[in-house]
């Protein structure tokens, strides 16, 4: 069983997928429960390619392929995870108006989906209007805000002004290349984080 969670957790960190949809599938047959494939193995993999980015020794692609090998294993394991497993809870996230890029929240949300969390992709150059009747058609439990651009960025207190007048206590976390810390305490958000692992291990934070 060790030796099949081990490969999981390579087969995700060298970004092959294949090897991880048919090693999660063995794991199930084995009967390896759900939950601990996510746990002992698929979480740990983005754990340390994400440890690694942070530090410096991996990088965008590295972390691109990682999570799509992540990806494709959910997709083995997801028919057979209960409710409570699935996550903590739900995100809904978007790119700001003006903003069409769309690399970092694609790593967001595969990181995110990768920790059992149901997310929703509202897209990129996103109004604030749109931001704030999708918080009301979903009712996320957290909203993230990003943008790429120095410029758009001015948007993110706009969009969390506006859906906080829907709900006060929506939970929102912010990041992108331009966004900081002290950017993201201004605008009044709950969280910020610098990269798409830390993000994850965020919205986990604030849903603690």
């Amino acid at each position: 069983m060790q030796e099949i969670l081990d490969g999981i957790k390579h087969a995700i960190l060298v970004g092959e997928e294949e090897d991880t949809k048919k090693l999660v599938g063995d794991g199930l047959d084995a009967g390896l429960e759900p939950r601990q494939i996510m746990e002992e193995a698929m979480m740990p993999a983005m754990e340390d390619i994400g440890e690694r980015f942070s530090s410096g020794e991996a990088f965008i692609p590295e972390l691109i392929v990682a999570a799509e090998a992540m990806q494709r294993g959910m997709e083995v394991l997801k028919p057979h995870l209960g409710g409570a497993e699935r996550g903590s809870g739900l995100v809904m996230m978007g790119t700001v108006h003006g903003d069409i890029h769309s690399i970092g929240k694609n790593l967001v949300r595969m990181c995110m989906e990768g920790a059992g969390f149901e997310v929703i992709d509202i897209g990129e150059d996103v109004k604030t209007e749109k931001f704030v009747a999708a918080y009301r058609e979903h009712r996320p439990d957290v909203l993230g805000l990003s943008a790429l651009l120095s410029s758009t960025m001015q948007r993110i207190p706009e969009v969390i002004e506006a859906v906080r007048a829907e709900d006060k206590n929506a939970v929102i976390m912010v990041g992108g290349a331009p966004v900081t810390q002290d950017f993201a305490d201004q605008s009044g958000a709950d969280g910020y984080a610098p990269n798409a692992f830390e993000a994850t291990r965020k919205a986990r934070e604030l849903l603690s």
